[in-house]
C-alpha cells in the first residue's frame, strides 16, 4: 500500500528508494512497525472497551463483532498514521 501511495504522491522518493536499493528494506520495516502499531493499539481499545476473555467466554458474538469492528478502527488509524504519510 505504502509503495503505491509513494508512486502516486511522492515519485521522486520511490525512485530514489529504488536507485538506492533501500525500497524493500524500507517497505519491510514499515510493515513491522504498523503490524506493532495495529497490535498495540488493539489491545489498548480493548482494555478501554471492556472486550475481554469473559466477554468471550460468555457472549461470542457480541464478542467477534466488537473486536471486528475494534480491528477496523485500528486499521484505519495505522493506515493515516504510518502508510499515508
Amino acid at each position: 500500500m505504502h509503495r503505491e501511495y509513494l508512486r502516486e504522491v511522492h515519485p521522486a522518493r520511490l525512485n530514489t528508494l529504488i536507485l538506492t536499493g533501500e525500497l524493500w528494506t524500507y517497505l519491510a520495516d514499515l510493515n513491522e512497525q504498523a503490524q506493532e502499531r495495529l497490535d498495540t493499539i488493539m489491545e489498548q481499545m480493548k482494555i478501554a472497551e471492556g472486550v475481554t476473555e469473559k466477554l468471550k467466554c460468555t457472549r461470542q458474538m457480541e464478542w467477534v463483532q466488537r473486536c471486528n469492528n475494534i480491528r477496523n478502527r485500528a486499521e484505519e488509524i495505522v493506515l493515516h498514521e504510518m502508510i499515508y504519510l
